[in-house]
């Protein structure tokens, strides 16, 4: 197909899944959040440089597009994940590792538990996971996480870590899982997730029409607490927030490349006026965070609150490491203080990778992005994400750092 034949389309704004087809086949399925510009994305010039050479390969075998529109992203991740594995289109699983995606079951037991799990380890010990329900496969993990954090306050559910006596209580005043204190809460929770499995498949009308029965019920006989709950589920099902799933979208989606992985590497400092100053390394790959390539750094030249100094010294040592792969744009906290340092270390270094800084407002908040402009536009939310990662991370560790040190001091009183 050409972008004369897409001019044809009348694809409209709204959230949903696009088909492309090769002759009678559905060759790709995908989602977007505004299906007439995710699927004009890939008649744009730098489609190789976005997209990579098979999907470069099957833009041009298609003959024809389709789409389904849905209520919001989420239903449209929900729905991508059913359609790829009923149709198996050639372009969603050739050269994937399928082992590595992601399944939700439903478990097979008295008082169902809602379990994330791996291809491989259903396929490696099958005997563990038994299920009355299972759906994906989900290629995105953060995503499903995401996803996972909107579906929850809707459909209260157990799983392995609120199964655990002590966590039960603190999960159920989150109403992140349910009461099950007595027969009646059992019945009510398995009603719940029969209604959970019927969202996975992708039948809201239904379960709209049994909540607003459960709720006219409720005010019935007079049970006004439950019948307002009842009316808050309805609300949240009928306007889901799925602000954070869009921006983890628009992540994924603009680091992707023709090497397949963009790697970022997001730099931090925390201290207090010089003491315990640590220094951190966040990494973001195809807008997904890698942590466990995340690095921790004790500071050891640097005296003071000297952060641009110690942020040299933390980029310096990482590049003493070249069996991490080096990545594609370094991410820094600041403005031209530390992009000078991270560039001037770079140069003696004779390692060529450009670096973007964030700078922040007075409460810390991100205010603006320097850098070269196609960079900082082009990969804008990872950059972000890295960024927020990395402090996060510095901060974690200096208090833990701290809070050491502290006993250790105590100790020798």
């Amino acid at each position: 197909m050409t972008s004369e034949d897409l001019k044809k389309l009348k694809l409209p704004k709204k959230p949903g899944v696009y088909f492309f087809y090769s002759g009678r086949d559905i060759a790709y399925v995908g989602k977007a959040t505004s299906l007439k510009g995710r699927v004009k994305s890939y008649f744009g010039k730098d489609l190789i440089g976005t997209r990579g050479q098979l999907l470069v390969d099957m833009v041009f075998t298609a003959n024809k597009i389709m789409w389904q529109e849905t209520d919001s992203v989420l239903e449209a991740l929900i729905l991508e994940a059913a359609l790829i594995k009923k149709y198996q289109p050639k372009y969603n699983t050739k050269e994937k590792d399928d082992k590595s995606f992601n399944n939700v079951i439903v478990t097979r037991e008295k008082l169902p538990k809602i379990l994330i799990v791996r291809e491989r380890e259903l396929r490696a010990h099958p005997e563990l996971y038994p299920y009355s329900a299972i759906f994906g496969p989900f290629t995105n993990g953060v995503q499903l996480s995401e996803a996972m954090k909107i579906i929850r306050p809707i459909f209260p559910y157990i799983d392995a870590q609120s199964a655990k006596r002590d966590n039960m209580e603190f999960y159920r005043q989150l109403g992140l899982a349910p009461n099950i204190t007595n027969q009646e809460a059992s019945e009510i929770y398995k009603k719940n997730i029969a209604n959970l499995k019927l969202f996975f498949q992708g039948k809201k009308k239904k379960i709209l029409f049994n909540f607003k029965r459960e709720m006219i019920a409720y005010a019935k006989n007079k049970e006004f607490e439950q019948a307002h709950e009842m009316k808050k589920r309805i609300f949240a099902l009928t306007h889901i927030n799925d602000i954070a799933l869009l921006k983890r979208e628009d992540i994924v989606e603009s680091g992707h490349t023709a090497s397949g992985v963009f790697r970022i590497e997001a730099y931090d400092i925390a201290h207090m006026s010089g003491k315990n100053m640590v220094g951190v390394m966040t990494v973001i790959e195809n807008g997904t965070p890698a942590k466990n390539d995340y690095r921790k750094f004790k500071i050891r030249t640097q005296s003071g609150a000297n952060d641009t100094g110690a942020l040299a010294e933390v980029i310096d040592r990482r590049l003493n490491h070249p069996e991490w792969r080096f990545p594609d744009l370094i991410v820094v906290d600041g403005s031209v203080a530390q992009i000078n340092a991270a560039e001037t270390l770079l140069k003696e270094r004779a390692v060529d990778i450009d670096v973007v800084s964030v700078v922040k407002d007075e409460r810390h908040k991100p205010k603006a992005l320097r850098g070269k402009s196609d960079l900082v536009t082009k990969y804008k939310s990872a950059i972000l994400l890295a960024n927020s990662e990395a402090h996060r991370f510095a901060i974690t560790y200096h208090k833990n750092m701290r809070a050491k040190n502290f006993l250790n001091l105590e100790k020798k009183k």
